[in-house]
């Protein structure tokens, strides 16, 4: 383990000083044990029907090495971050034919925590949902919808997130990037195949959020890097061009037309659309928001009284809001506003990342919300779950907090992208390109205003690929937020959708 100390030198000298003493220059003589991997096996069983699948559950930090060549010389591998990890495999199973799913959550900040133990792995927490939820110390159970009925599951924690630090002495603030976060987990990856023999398996990546933007530059990288050709890529609550939801940087104004959709869906839950169904409304706003709200927006101060006024009212009716701050906001209503505004005179604030959730206001007077209530409903629940599960069932005990949501990666460097929008449609557009076989399926929320539906379905539109690649896109929508697992209407059904889609993307057939 990292962190110990190596008195070999100073025996080697012939000093009897204790560990940690210096010689007489004030140079340390004592460095670090070189960290080893901590990983920890056990064996279980999952009740899916009539059958009992065995499995075997691996968790811990796995060292990751980075060759050092300095002046045209080899410096050695040497170890700079110790990531944690956690897989299922089934026992007694074919490798060649049985798929493995390596997953992971965004942020970028999250560990992979939420996709674990909220819909793909054998084990998932009990939260409750929208009205219902469950109080503490909450509850687990098996999950016999798990993805590991038809493919072994790696779930990966990036650097800063979960357990995974930097090496004693190391710095993480390198890893906190998009090249560098995609590298380390492409490599994380790397390792975990040739390991356990993998490399002949159908392989598949599944993010969320941000993990969407991280997944389809991994699905390059792998293949250009590697060589490592992926069956299928999941994108759950999708943003792969950051500037579809950017209400601040670029100014474009393409995010408030983008949004809109999502504004009306919200509003029809929460009641302001009485007696329309939900396809109703989205149709109507959808149809506007591809159209005509972009032209009235792009017109600026030459639209004609009239113009104004009619966008004004439409806009206000489909998102919920009055056309008196429709009018004060020029239009143009920004994501953080909306859900503190919507039921501002039920004094309640409507949750981003799922906006079927509210809670108390902190003040009725406020420009933006003080949090989110969803992230505060289901933060409690997977702390809980995981803190338990990941002592008692999986038998890992360390003393490191576990960061579930990590401040530590902040700020995040986007240096790959300076003078451009952070846009990584392109990576998938080479990936599909350059290997033929790549399905790609993407989950929408219709209730989730952090990844709106509307936003992510116009990157796909706009990607540079022939028809027959394009057919490789598939989607699926539901009735729920950002993480749509959490309705367990959804989560039955897209557990079913997502495994679906394993299969068939993984047989040799197609």
């Amino acid at each position: 383990m990292s962190g110990e100390l190596d008195g070999s030198e100073e025996k080697a000298q012939g000093d009897e000083a204790p560990a940690g003493a210096v010689a007489k220059d004030d140079a340390a003589v004592t460095k670090p044990a070189e960290p080893v991997d901590d990983l920890v096996t056990t064996h279980h069983t999952l009740k899916v029907g009539r059958r009992g699948l065995r499995y075997t559950a691996t968790t811990g930090r796995v060292v990751l090495r980075e060759e050092e060549h300095k002046d045209g010389t080899f410096g050695g591998h040497k170890a700079r971050a110790e990531l944690s990890m956690t897989s299922y495999v089934l026992d007694d199973a074919d490798a060649r034919t049985r798929p493995v799913t390596f997953a992971f959550n965004g942020g970028p900040g999250s560990s992979s925590v939420w996709l674990h133990l909220g819909l793909l792995g054998p084990r998932r927490v009990v939260s409750g949902d929208v009205g219902a939820l469950v109080p503490p110390p909450y509850d687990l159970v098996d999950n016999p919808e798990s993805l590991l009925t038809v493919s072994d599951l790696v779930f990966i924690d990036p650097m800063s997130t979960g357990y995974s630090r930097a090496v004693e002495g190391g710095k993480p603030g390198e890893y906190h990037s998009y090249q560098k976060d995609v590298e380390s987990v492409a490599e994380l990856i790397r390792l975990w195949t040739s390991r356990n023999g993998r490399w002949m398996s159908p392989k598949f990546v599944a993010g969320e959020s941000y993990g969407t933007l991280r997944g389809a530059a991994l699905a390059e990288h792998l293949q250009s890097r590697y060589g490592m050709y992926l069956n299928g890529l999941v994108l759950i609550s999708s943003v792969l061009d950051l500037s579809s939801v950017d209400f601040e940087n670029q100014r474009n104004d393409r995010a408030h037309a983008l949004y809109l959709p999502t504004y009306a869906a919200v509003a029809h839950f929460h009641g302001k659309h009485a007696g329309r169904s939900l396809r109703d409304v989205l149709d109507e706003a959808e149809a506007y928001a591809a159209r005509d709200y972009p032209w009235v927006l792009s017109r600026g101060n030459r639209l004609t009284a009239a113009e104004r006024a009619e966008a004004v009212s439409t806009v206000a009716r489909l998102s919920g809001l009055t056309e008196d701050y429709v009018d004060r906001a020029d239009l143009r209503i920004e994501h953080w506003r909306y859900f503190t505004e919507l039921l501002r005179d039920q004094r309640l604030s409507v949750g981003r990342l799922d906006a079927r959730y509210t809670g108390p206001a902190a003040a009725a007077i406020a420009e933006n919300m003080d949090a989110d209530p969803s992230h505060d409903a289901l933060t409690g629940p997977y702390a809980a779950a995981w803190n338990h599960y990941v002592r008692d069932e999986l038998g890992y005990r360390s003393d490191l907090h576990y960061e579930q949501i990590s401040r530590l990666v902040h700020p995040w460097s986007f240096k790959d992208f300076e003078g451009r929008p952070v846009d990584v449609s392109p990576k998938l557009e080479r990936a599909m390109r350059q290997n033929p076989h790549l399905k790609v399926h993407i989950a929408y929320g219709y209730y989730d205003g952090a990844t709106p539906h509307f936003a992510a379905e116009d990157v796909v539109a706009h990607l540079q690929l022939p028809e027959d690649r394009l057919a490789n896109v598939e989607h699926a929508y539901y009735e729920a937020g950002h993480m749509m697992y959490v309705h367990e209407p959804s989560r039955l059904r897209q557990s079913a959708e997502l495994a679906d889609f394993v299969v068939r993307s993984a047989s040799r057939d197609t």
